[in-house]
């Protein structure tokens, strides 16, 4: 379970990672546009697994690839955000977030199924 200062922490992290993503390194990643899903921080807050999903990307998996490549840059851009607020920029681990995809195969497979109605109970037998 994750402390107070994580969350706090996590919830920061995923802010300034989203605006960096958007607004300062779009040029980087030929302007994918790249979402910050969630980021989930070690308790001693120096290591932060960053959850990215992409919208309109053909090859996620090259994309996820060229980030992790760029990923000192980026914590560079991030470190310039948060110098005040933490005394160590944390180290950024890169992952896809696959959640809405398994959503999407989830609905598929339900909507396939063939569920039969319930049999109807008698109303004699419950008076």
């Amino acid at each position: 379970m994750e402390s107070k200062r994580q969350q706090k922490v996590s919830r920061q992290l995923q802010k300034d990672l989203s605006e960096i993503f958007q607004r300062e390194v779009p040029h980087l990643f030929n302007g994918a546009f790249i979402t910050v899903t969630s980021v989930r921080v070690s308790p001693d807050l120096s290591v932060a697994r960053v959850y990215l999903s992409f919208l309109a990307s053909k090859n996620k998996q090259l994309l996820l690839e060229t980030i992790q490549e760029k990923g000192k840059v980026i914590r560079q851009h991030l470190g310039d955000r948060v110098r005040h607020q933490l005394r160590i920029v944390p180290e950024l681990n890169f992952f896809l977030d696959d959640t809405a995809e398994y959503a999407d195969k989830m609905d598929k497979l339900f909507s396939g199924l063939d569920i039969p109605p319930a049999p109807a109970e008698d109303d004699e037998d419950n008076e």
